[in-house]
């Protein structure tokens, strides 16, 4: 069973026992008092191990009292003005636990050497990127099944992906010869206020890994989101992959900060990495 989305207190919620959490998407207008009592009757009724809440930092006072911490900071993340912070409170001492945090280090570590780069937007003549269409959607699930063993979200169904398409979640495709090698996607809110994009789902078919062709589809992504009016992307990135990671260090983002044991990916928990950008020019920001 997927992880289920609901409003409770007047906020938008993910939750479940597939990540073992409650995950506060979008505060909207709820009263964070009220709310956060909500929030925690749920994890405790459902025996949940964390909740994750990102929020505009006018919200946070609450949380903050109530013993969550910061875990991650993303300036601009709130209408290219306020920033947005991405809190965390444990309900079991051993989800709290990183066991990999060496490695996570390491990766970072990495990902800081290969600090923004020009990076291609060129493709050979066999290679095409597009926004994917309703078409596309067999061939996009049969991807993210051969790439993905579990995620939070059912990426393989195609009512989902029908569903997202539907909504304001831009996909794009990289097909070499017809045949369609990488996908990703950018979840943009285009709510007042909001006006940002997670960039996720980044799948590669494995014959087709080492190419660049997440750092193309990120690019092509952020120009998309950009003509919509999107001011600033993000992203929540397995900690332990050093190419995601990297790929976002060199496309200019900057580090938030991690998500302790935060995600079921292929079947475990893991930790995740925060990593933004604003997609406002100098120039328009000056104006």
């Amino acid at each position: 069973m997927y992880d289920v989305t609901a409003e409770i207190s007047g906020a938008l919620v993910q939750h479940g026992q597939n990540n073992s959490r409650i995950y506060l998407m979008d505060i909207k207008d709820a009263d964070p008092a009220t709310l956060i009592e909500s929030l925690h009757a749920l994890a405790l009724e459902q025996g949940y191990g964390k909740i994750f809440a990102k929020i505009p930092t006018s919200k946070a006072d609450d949380f903050l009292k109530a013993g969550y911490t910061v875990e991650a900071r993303a300036y601009g993340l709130y209408g290219g003005v306020e920033k947005g912070l991405f809190l965390g409170k444990f309900f079991q001492s051993e989800r709290e636990k990183e066991a990999l945090q060496e490695s996570y280090q390491q990766v970072l570590s990495l990902a800081f050497e290969r600090e923004e780069a020009n990076i291609s937007t060129d493709l050979d003549d066999d290679l095409t990127v597009k926004l994917c269409t309703r078409d596309d959607v067999p061939k996009m699930v049969e991807l993210y099944g051969k790439v993905f063993a579990s995620y939070p979200f059912p990426i393989d169904n195609p009512s989902f992906i029908r569903a997202s398409l539907s909504k304001d979640t831009l996909f794009a495709g990289l097909e070499k010869q017809g045949e369609l090698i990488a996908l990703a996607s950018s979840e943009c809110d285009f709510s007042e206020g909001h006006l940002y994009a997670e960039m996720t789902d980044f799948a590669t078919l494995p014959s087709f890994r080492k190419n660049g062709y997440a750092s193309k589809l990120l690019g092509f992504l952020e120009e998309q989101a950009k003509l919509r009016g999107i001011k600033t992307s993000y992203t929540i990135a397995r900690a332990i992959s050093k190419g995601m990671n990297i790929t976002f260090s060199k496309a200019g983002y900057v580090y938030g900060g991690r998500l302790k044991n935060n995600t079921d990916i292929s079947g475990n928990i893991e930790s995740m990495n925060v990593w933004y950008k604003s997609l406002v020019d100098e120039k328009e920001a000056e104006n």
